[in-house]
């Protein structure tokens, strides 16, 4: 029997790790497998690794990072799309917030999620998890259009001037957006499969788990319905007023979730939806700031790929 080819995609710049972590993670695999560990060196080179050692027939990956890192080695383990030789992914979490990693149930802490990574190879305990797709790009945990997507635009901005992501930066961030933003003219238009058509939508949030993100501990969870075994959940906001924004979200964040069908449309379990914008709006994937667009495809691809549990 041949050895477990791993590869370990490390994000040098994530926030909870350290050189010294991650020799100890790479002792630790070398035991259980045939190891490379490949340092990311710019944006797009972990998805260029999980693509090369999806093709080449490696048989576990590792992002090592945060949720960005985790979305490039997913899409770069979907290249292809979905198939029987995609690599099972291993996940240690090393970001901020490591929604995706939260979602599944993983330790926190980097040498605990190396010790869990450990005990899945060796009992070879797989988890299949559904992945949402908007357009030609994959995402783990959730996507957005509008309000949402220029908080993601706005702290990657903050970022390149050198600021720390923190969640107090995504809060002044979010503030800035607030008072920015149109909040009396709705400019999105969200067409379900069975026809239904929302055309009254300031921001969406197209969801593949629960929870949405984190504050701080605290998980905000407007589609608390959705995870990795049901299709996609949308929350189409359709007010913008201070007052009841500060509510839902207070709403929406804890272990009971409480969603006001007057401030949003809220449906889940979807297999695809299409949003379009009366002009382009900025658009996050996972935390990553993709730009401008003026239409977006949805669509939901269960077991998609295997997880290291």
């Amino acid at each position: 029997m041949r050895a477990v080819r791993i590869l370990v995609v490390a994000n040098p710049r994530a926030t909870a790790t350290s050189a010294r972590e991650r020799d100890v993670l790479a002792h630790a695999l070398g035991s259980v497998g045939e190891l490379q560990v490949v340092e990311t060196q710019n944006r797009g080179h972990a998805a260029a690794l999980a693509c090369r050692a999806m093709r080449e027939r490696a048989d576990v990956v590792v992002a090592l990072g945060g949720d960005g890192t985790v979305n490039e080695v997913v899409n770069g383990l979907l290249t292809d799309g979905v198939h029987g030789d995609v690599p099972a992914l291993g996940v240690v979490p090393a970001g901020s917030t490591n929604v995706f990693a939260r979602a599944l149930g993983l330790p926190k802490d980097p040498i605990e999620a190396t010790g869990a990574l450990l005990d899945g190879l060796r009992s070879r305990s797989r988890r299949p998890v559904s992945m949402g797709r908007v357009d030609d790009r994959w995402f783990v945990f959730a996507a957005g259009i509008g309000f949402d997507g220029a908080i993601v635009g706005g702290v990657e901005a903050q970022r390149r001037k050198g600021r720390k992501s923190t969640h107090l930066l995504y809060a002044r961030v979010g503030l800035a957006e607030f008072v920015r933003t149109d909040r009396r003219h709705p400019k999105l238009h969200v067409e379900l499969p069975d026809g239904t058509t929302y055309d009254d939508v300031y921001f969406a949030l197209v969801t593949n788990t629960d929870p949405w993100t984190y504050t701080g501990s605290r998980p905000l969870r407007p589609t608390p319905q959705t995870d990795f075994d049901t299709g996609l959940g949308l929350y189409a906001r359709r007010r913008m007023g201070a007052a009841g924004m500060l509510l839902s979200m207070a709403r929406l964040s804890g272990g009971k979730p409480r969603i006001g069908r007057r401030g949003a449309h809220l449906v889940q379990d979807l297999d695809t939806l299409t949003v379009r914008a009366d002009e382009p709006l900025p658009v996050q994937v996972d935390g990553d700031y993709l730009g401008t667009r003026e239409k977006l495809t949805f669509t939901s691809a269960a077991a998609a790929l295997d997880v290291i549990v």
